[in-house]
């Protein structure tokens, strides 16, 4: 037990350094981004399935509440929440639909949209996100594998350097961290 608890913590950090060697700069630069974006006036909204559901309702909450700072709220939107659209819009468009529809209901221009996909390839989170691109919304991917048909997308990809699904997973709520953290201290430092 011992050797597999290890072998899974060598494996963390391995990915950790990659994300440190390789994603850096791209994680400051959405940082930047949302920044700008909420500085503006602009507003967050985040989608993902499953897993990456959780971690976008975690992101949202980490905007709208705090971080580690006492500060005023920023606008951010969780879109894997509302059990009442998600059925809604799944009934009656289908399950592809869930996040575009409320793209299209909620996204102005100059919003940061962001796509959390362990495989880079959720259909819904595709297609939510080529609809933000078209209504001029800045576009982020937390991705996974290979970024999958979401990298090429979007204007800023993050693919987390593995195809483990917990390692990617670790990675999308490592970088989100890091990024409300770079948030609250470029407004409110």
């Amino acid at each position: 037990m011992i050797e597999a608890v290890t072998s899974q913590l060598r494996s963390h950090r391995e990915v950790m350094e990659a994300v440190e060697r390789d994603l850096a700069p791209g994680i400051a630069a959405f940082a930047t981004m949302l920044v700008t974006a909420l500085g503006e006036g602009k507003k967050l909204l985040v989608m993902g399935n499953g897993g990456s559901a959780a971690d976008a309702q975690h992101f949202a909450a980490e905007i709208v509440g705090r971080f580690k700072m006492e500060r005023r709220g920023l606008p951010a939107v969780s879109l894997t929440t509302d059990t009442s659209i998600l059925t809604a819009i799944g009934n009656d468009y289908g399950f592809d639909a869930i996040f575009r529809r409320q793209v299209e209901a909620l996204a102005d221009e100059g919003d940061v949209v962001v796509g959390i996909s362990t495989s880079g390839s959720s259909k819904n989170v595709y297609e939510a996100l080529h609809l933000a691109r078209e209504l001029g919304c800045r576009t982020v991917g937390l991705l996974g594998r290979d970024g999958g048909t979401i990298k090429g997308l979007v204007d800023l990809d993050l693919t987390m350097p593995s195809s483990d699904t917990p390692r990617i997973q670790e990675g999308h709520i490592t970088i989100i961290h890091i990024v409300c953290d770079l948030v609250e201290k470029g407004l409110f430092a």
